[in-house]
């Protein structure tokens, strides 16, 4: 394990801007469990990763150094899901798991106590959000529940604001499930899932034949409908969940399918504004096979020019070219479903098995930790205000 971190340290030094330190006393600043990235002897401390877990019996949401060290944890009433990280004023908010019942806001130093935001009764959180760039306003994936209908949840994130909720947007779908801000900083980005879920019954899909997913762009400002894609009718059991944003502005997803097992229908996309269609890649047979109709999260890289979609219950992650849309390999991770950019060309990995791990297209793995007593959460999320196109 000490020879992987070295391993890592190095691999690592020139993304993160830290110069390598003699093995010896690398070494010696080795530890166990949560500090995993790197030696740490002067390494960047500040916050760089955020990731929900379940520690022992415990759910909590986790800011982690550049060096892979838990800087703090921020205790969950029950599993969270992802953030909406607001990378300038350094804070965050996590959102319960569908069907989440609470999202908490909290500062990366830990200079404040952690808060909840406000939600309606007959309104539920589907687990992701987005802050305005100002920071002012925040956006949040919600259920209206008895009417059947996706909102997004509009917060007053400003000084003072205390995250009261100030109205809503109508996403034009069922399930709305990722959202993100485009690079022009005034629309948004909102993946329809189209299942519709009442939280009486679960995640029990109650629309399977009228399912109608969509990428759905909202005017920032007004919340009105400036582009619609949706799938062609014969796939409308793709359920669109999860998004990135590559360094041309193309919008990448990743869906989930509906249908019977046997059908191997392409579980990755792109959009780009002005196009009437996304475009599908299905990548080769034998890794299409092995995602079993399922994934779970979606990033690029930090020069936004590839992709990669992760499947737990398939074991691995995918990666492709985000110009040509070719496939570009994968990494095998049992349970792993968390991937956030860590360089160009390289994703920090994280799975239900405890498991923290670097790789890349035609890159080696190096794993750095394996805590058995930690099930990291869906969505592994790095903090950085200079790439504003990254998520997963």
């Amino acid at each position: 394990m000490a020879i992987d971190r070295r391993r890592f340290l190095a691999a690592g030094a020139a993304l993160l801007a830290v110069p390598a330190v003699p093995a010896v006393h690398a070494a010696s600043k080795l530890q166990t469990g949560e500090a995993a990235f790197a030696s740490g002897a002067i390494a960047d401390t500040s916050p760089t990763y955020l990731a929900a877990r379940k520690h022992g019996d415990s759910f909590q949401a986790v800011v982690l150094d550049a060096r892979g060290h838990v800087a703090r944890t921020i205790d969950l009433e029950a599993r969270g899901h992802s953030f909406a990280i607001d990378a300038p004023r350094q804070r965050a908010v996590v959102f319960g798991r569908q069907a989440g019942f609470f999202a908490t806001a909290f500062d990366l130093q830990g200079r404040q106590p952690a808060t909840e935001l406000p939600l309606p009764a007959d309104r539920h959180y589907f687990g992701h959000g987005v802050y305005r760039n100002d920071g002012h306003l925040l956006f949040a994936t919600e259920n209206d529940f008895e009417a059947g209908r996706g909102v997004l949840g509009v917060y007053d994130a400003s000084p003072g604001g205390a995250y009261r909720r100030v109205g809503e947007f109508d996403t034009a779908g069922v399930g709305p499930h990722e959202v993100l801000l485009m690079p022009d900083g005034r629309t948004l980005c909102v993946a329809n899932g189209g299942i519709l879920t009442h939280p009486d019954y679960g995640k029990l899909e109650l629309n399977l034949d009228t399912m109608s997913p969509s990428l759905v762009y909202l005017d920032l400002a007004s919340g009105k409908v400036v582009d619609r894609v949706a799938l062609p009718a014969t796939q409308h059991r793709l359920s669109i969940r999860h998004l990135a944003i590559a360094a041309d502005g193309a919008v990448w997803f990743g869906m989930q399918y509906s249908g019977p097992a046997q059908d191997q229908p392409p579980l990755v996309g792109r959009h780009r504004r002005g196009q009437s269609a996304a475009e599908l890649f299905a990548g080769p047979p034998d890794l299409l096979r092995r995602l079993r109709n399922y994934v779970g999260s979606v990033s690029v890289d930090m020069a936004g020019k590839i992709v990669a979609t992760s499947s737990p219950v398939g074991g691995l992650v995918v990666y492709w070219d985000a110009d040509s849309g070719a496939c570009l390999g994968s990494t095998d991770i049992a349970d792993g479903c968390g991937v956030a950019a860590a360089g160009e060309g390289r994703f920090v990995l994280s799975s239900g098995e405890g498991v923290l791990q670097q790789s890349g297209p035609n890159l080696p793995t190096t794993e750095f930790d394996r805590d058995p007593s930690t099930a990291w959460d869906n969505h592994f999320r790095r903090v950085d205000s200079k790439k504003a196109y990254i998520a997963g």
